[in-house]
């Protein structure tokens, strides 16, 4: 996988550099938001890992110039001192996730795990079952539920399964996009959760999607709702 970080700070760059790499993905480094959308434009990434702090332009104005958007490239932000609202900009912007400083590395591995090539871009199996890594309970339950692609268009659907960290949905009308906000009601409390996720799979009875943005009271009532629907008796 193609991972561009853009950091201006030579040692965390150089870090992150080093982490992708010994990962066995290809890793490259900008050290700031001009020099990031210049290799975006001769050559789009699989991924991007932004700091939000950089000489000249900021990373908010990287995620909201053209190119950038056009490109769809997935785009997680780092940062040591942005406030919350920083956060949410940036994910209303169509950052994928936002990770702080210290940089929690256990996190950004799944992430590049996540973004393998290999997964976004796995289609139907055509012969027999394919086998499946869940590292978390998952049950069957029918939920409402509101799949929104950024900048288009917003579909409804029904939830197949959940699990705390994805879900997967009935096929829709159209291929969706690989990154979209999901939103849907959870009988436990009634109150909406709306989630940044991505497209991690494509199976006969519909689409797999990881969770990227969890907030921990978020990940609370997922797993609390999990652990009840499993303890019921199969009908």
């Amino acid at each position: 996988m193609r991972v561009l970080i853009v950091e201006d700070n030579a040692d965390i760059g150089g870090l992150l550099v080093d982490f992708a790499r010994e990962l066995g993905h290809a890793a490259d480094l900008a050290p700031s938001a001009e020099a990031a959308l210049t290799r975006l434009r001769a050559e789009r990434p699989d991924l991007v890992l932004l700091d939000l702090r950089l000489p000249g332009m900021s990373g908010l104005d990287f995620l909201q110039l053209r190119p950038v958007r056009d490109s769809r490239v997935p785009i997680v932000v780092i940062s040591g001192i942005a406030t919350e609202g920083d956060a949410q900009e940036c994910l209303r912007l169509g950052a994928l996730d936002f990770l702080p400083k210290p940089i929690p590395f256990d996190r950004l591995r799944q992430i590049l795990e996540v973004f393998e090539p290999l997964a976004l871009t796995q289609t139907v199996a055509v012969a027999g079952r394919p086998a499946e890594r869940r590292r978390a309970p998952r049950v069957r339950v029918q939920l409402p539920v509101q799949v929104s692609e950024y900048g288009s268009v917003d579909w409804l659907t029904t939830s197949v399964d959940l699990s705390p960290s994805g879900m997967k949905v009935r096929p829709l009308w159209a291929a969706p996009e690989s990154a979209v906000r999901l939103s849907v009601t959870l009988p436990d409390d009634g109150e909406r959760l709306e989630i940044v996720s991505v497209l991690i799979r494509v199976d006969l009875d519909g689409y797999a999607f990881y969770f990227t943005n969890l907030t921990g009271p978020q990940l609370e009532r997922l797993t609390r709702l999990i652990n009840r629907l499993s303890a019921q008796p199969t009908p």
